[in-house]
């Protein structure tokens, strides 16, 4: 089994009440595959990168096994976000946001890439997420996470992405937004309705609503005892939960499917315990199972 992840690689600066980070590895693919490598080999990442961008960072990649083939550096500077986080950790101001070099990103797959067969099309413009789509050649599942920018400005080519993929990833207040719907048990219904097979909205420190049309699942979250830094959990999620249904062989099987849940969402609590992909990228298998144990007693009843 393979899975290739495709999304932005950046430099973070986030700030929150325990503490700050500057010019942090972050972006959605740098999360996403760190989290999937735990359980899925090979991970392949598909992004852009300036001049500026740390070579270390590359070798961290490699370093855990994950093929930087897709990774291209082109001249100009690396996509750099910034942010800052309340005591509620659910809501965050953007600071900044410079594109730079992603601004120009057009995904161009390698050809010894496109045979892998889950995929993980991480939050950038629809448009070239169905481009990315148009040269998979035979994926398994599929895997799309959005946001409110592309819901608002971009829904026709959103709307047709989604016809198109397996999965959708959206938060609460995504997915009202996307429906017209305040009731969130109405409104995974109505996207269900747009043509994936499954729909997990994501409620934070909430944990998680799993919509197929066979079974209502809802996930708790994994209780975080020190929590620093929330950037980078939904993709975290997400890399933990192709990655589990892709080491499982069968993505469909509804035990899978509940496990690979929680296996997401066990990778997302790695993910807030520390600024960037260092908590994250400490996450051992015995670890993560221990994790997945605790949440399967606590839910216990």
């Amino acid at each position: 089994m393979s899975m290739l992840v495709v999304g932005s690689v950046a430099l973070d600066t986030v700030k929150t009440p325990f503490g700050e980070a500057e010019n942090a590895l972050g972006g959605s693919c740098s999360y996403a595959s760190v989290a999937a490598r735990c359980f899925v080999e090979p991970v392949a990442m598909v992004g852009v990168v300036g001049e500026d961008f740390p070579e270390t960072h590359v070798e961290f990649f490699a370093g855990r096994g994950i093929d930087t083939r897709g990774l291209t550096r082109t001249a100009g500077r690396t996509f750099r976000w910034g942010g800052e986080y309340g005591f509620d950790l659910n809501s965050r101001e953007t600071l900044f946001t410079e594109l730079n070099v992603f601004a120009d990103f057009r995904p161009e797959l390698p050809a010894e890439l496109r045979a892998f067969d889950h995929v993980f099309l991480a939050n950038i413009d629809p448009s070239l997420q169905l481009s990315v789509l148009d040269q998979i050649e035979k994926p398994k599942m599929v895997v799309l996470d959005t946001m409110n920018f592309w819901i608002d400005g971009a829904k026709d080519a959103l709307l047709e992405t989604i016809r198109r993929v397996d999965v959708l990833l959206l938060n609460d207040e995504e997915t009202r937004m996307l429906t017209g719907e305040a009731n969130l048990i109405k409104a995974g219904a109505k996207v269900l309705d747009l043509g994936p097979r499954m729909v997990i909205v994501k409620k934070g420190e909430h944990g998680s609503l799993v919509f197929t049309e066979d079974f209502l699942f809802s996930a708790p979250a994994y209780p975080v005892e020190l929590l620093f830094d929330p950037t980078g959990a939904g993709d975290s999620f997400a890399g933990g939960f192709l990655g589990s249904l892709a080491e499982s062989g069968d993505c469909w099987d509804e035990a899978h499917l509940r496990r690979a849940v929680i296996h997401g969402t066990v990778m997302a609590s790695y993910t807030v315990e520390a600024f960037g992909l260092g908590r994250l990228a400490e996450a051992d298998r015995e670890g993560v199972e221990e994790r997945f144990r605790a949440i399967r007693e606590m839910s216990r009843f």
